[in-house]
């Protein structure tokens, strides 16, 4: 399974505007966008979820939903990202269908190997540099971070890189061993970043899925 090397974290300041910005990440070549609503009930999220299905449907691109793999389970998203320690992916792999992927979040190397035990598909370690999406960051990481992180762990499951990151830091990301981004401000200011980031990773987005998803 092939995880996308670019992902879109939802951003805006309505639950209404998240789904405006996913519908305009998809329009923009975005290849994995992820749902990422935080205060909302779960009737709403559901609604909200069932949209950015609907819209990520027709533009086949991937949609991840945050923590809620119940509701991941239900719009039949791709997969599950989860935020928080309190979830447990192996719990979550019981109940999801086989071809939905679980990732998680992860800020130092003891959580990584957790996740790791726990077989995630994917893991976004941040954060990169310090970021107004989020109160009480956990210290960053920044290069040296990665890089020790990324050595320590040798691993083959993508480590995806997430917390602040512009098109400018792409490049020595990937020198650390990083395999991918997950981006949400630079995205969301504009929607044509989306390319130049896509450049930047060498993800040939039709290339990668040819070879990968029949």
């Amino acid at each position: 399974m092939m995880i996308p090397k670019l992902q879109y974290i939802s951003q805006g300041s309505t639950p209404e505007t998240h789904i405006e910005n996913i519908q305009k990440a998809c329009t923009s070549g975005a290849e994995i966008v992820q749902l990422r609503l935080q205060k909302v009930s779960g009737k709403k999220l559901l609604k909200l979820a069932h949209e950015a299905r609907e819209i990520t449907a027709h533009f086949q691109t991937r949609l991840l939903i945050t923590d809620d793999y119940t509701i991941a389970k239900e719009v039949k998203a791709d997969g599950v990202h989860f935020e928080k320690a309190a979830y447990c992916p192996t719990v979550a792999r019981k109940h999801l269908y086989p071809w939905q992927f679980i990732g998680g979040t992860a800020h130092t190397l003891q959580d990584c190997e957790t996740l790791l035990e726990k077989e995630v598909d994917y893991i976004s370690l941040g954060p990169f540099r310090g970021t107004a999406a989020k109160d009480n960051l956990p210290p960053v990481l920044g290069l040296n971070g990665y890089t020790a992180i990324t050595e320590a762990l040798q691993t083959e499951t993508p480590l995806i890189g997430v917390g602040g990151i512009t098109t400018e830091d792409v490049t020595n990301i990937l020198k650390t061993g990083i395999s991918g981004i997950a981006v949400s401000g630079e995205i969301t200011r504009s929607f044509k970043t989306i390319r130049t980031f896509n450049q930047l990773l060498n993800a040939s987005s039709t290339k990668e899925q040819r070879h990968t998803f029949k």
